[in-house]
């Protein structure tokens, strides 16, 4: 199936073709193009993450030294830096939203049994933000602060497979918390946010919607205990209690009870305290919950390791949610691929692995089955852009 074919071609083979096509259509991405299609220009952008290039021109000037070997990325339309700009600039982003998340589904499916460290039968989120720093001077458009430009990135996490299942780009003066207005709970599934969400109006139509949050609490919550459940404290266990919170505003909106857990983290040496309306789980699940936040916190490393001020390839709202979106849907992809060739690599190594063999003629589980990748030297992030996280 693979003989003959390049390892980037076979990466892209991944991609659902009739899918892209009706999210291209759904736009109008390719009504009066005659060169550089929609998937030529999704093919050189993912080119681009998935070999860490720099600019434009350092994208034109790679692809153009392999000009014979185009045809066989799946690359039709001409190379050049304007023409990829100006399809960056003019072109829905949209496009690439709507592909990503049928990547996503895809890659949910394949992940949705994987073992994420805490026995839950249920599906588990973690919902965060990261900032994106910008120039205000290059991104007017994404005013910050007076001196400072960025934009936003709400992300809903599965912890199984650490793929993202949801996505919001506001600009970076959006409040985390307004971003629940537009999340839909899922009945049974578990929710965990940092202290950035504690709303306790809107956290109650998780309650109604049957949904389950863990979230940390503030230092200066007032409650009342209702009562107590016994703790195995030698675990880091400090308490575990059903209360009724006191403050005003807070009960017109919670009138329900919550369940706080007390813990200290050893490693950290620090107390942290949680806020659930799930009373079944086990105390100690809760905790555990709580710390698999981490995988977010990879996956932002991620975004931002590719996505520096300097490897920004247009300027525009469109282009920058365009390259973002792009970026998620090659994470994805490289997800899918790990899991249909059962790899037993961290994401990272694949990358580091991708990186330098992308125009080779190799199946892909050969490659990975007989690749030193043990012997790659580690690439200068300063000097490539280079990913150094995906070691979970």
């Amino acid at each position: 199936m693979y003989t003959g074919r390049t390892v980037f071609s076979q990466i892209m083979d991944v991609m659902p073709m009739y899918e892209f096509r009706k999210c291209v259509d759904r736009y109008g991405g390719n009504h009066h193009v005659r060169n550089h299609s929609c998937l030529d220009q999704y093919l050189c952008m993912s080119f681009a993450q998935l070999s860490y290039r720099e600019s434009l021109r350092d994208i034109e000037a790679c692809l153009r030294s392999r000009q014979e070997k185009l045809y066989h990325l799946g690359i039709r339309g001409s190379i050049s830096r304007s023409t990829l700009a100006d399809a960056n600039e003019k072109r829905d982003w949209r496009i690439y939203a709507d592909f990503c998340h049928r990547l996503i589904s895809d890659a949910r499916r394949l992940y949705a049994h994987e073992d994420f460290g805490v026995e839950l039968a249920q599906t588990a989120y973690a919902l965060d933000s990261t900032t994106i720093d910008l120039c205000l001077s290059l991104f007017p458009w994404a005013a910050f602060r007076k001196t400072k430009a960025a934009v936003k990135m709400h992300t809903l996490m599965d912890l199984r497979g650490s793929i993202p299942s949801f996505i919001e780009i506001t600009d970076g003066r959006c409040h985390d918390v307004n971003i629940l207005d537009v999340l839909i709970p899922e009945p049974g599934s578990f929710y965990v946010m940092d202290r950035a969400y504690l709303d306790f109006e809107r956290l109650h139509l998780f309650t109604e919607l049957l949904a389950f949050f863990v979230i940390r609490a503030k230092k200066n919550l007032k409650f009342r205990r209702v009562y107590s459940r016994d703790v195995d404290r030698t675990t880091g266990l400090k308490c575990d209690q059903a209360i009724q919170l006191l403050s005003p505003l807070s009960l017109e909106g919670y009138p329900d009870k919550l369940r706080r857990v007390k813990y200290f983290d050893a490693e950290k040496e620090k107390h942290l305290v949680f806020l659930t309306n799930n009373f079944v789980l086990p105390a100690m699940s809760i905790a555990l919950l709580y710390k698999c936040r981490w995988k977010i916190e990879t996956f932002f490393k991620w975004i931002k390791q590719h996505l520096r001020i300097k490897a920004f390839f247009g300027t525009s709202e469109n282009a920058i949610k365009t390259q973002i979106w792009i970026a998620i849907s090659v994470y994805v992809l490289v997800a899918i691929v790990k899991k249909r060739l059962n790899l037993d690599l961290s994401l990272y190594t694949i990358l580091q692995i991708l990186s330098v063999t992308l125009f080779e003629k190799v199946p892909l589980d050969q490659l990975f089955a007989n690749y030193n990748y043990k012997n790659i030297p580690e690439i200068n992030n300063s000097a490539c852009n280079q990913l150094s996280l995906f070691d979970y």
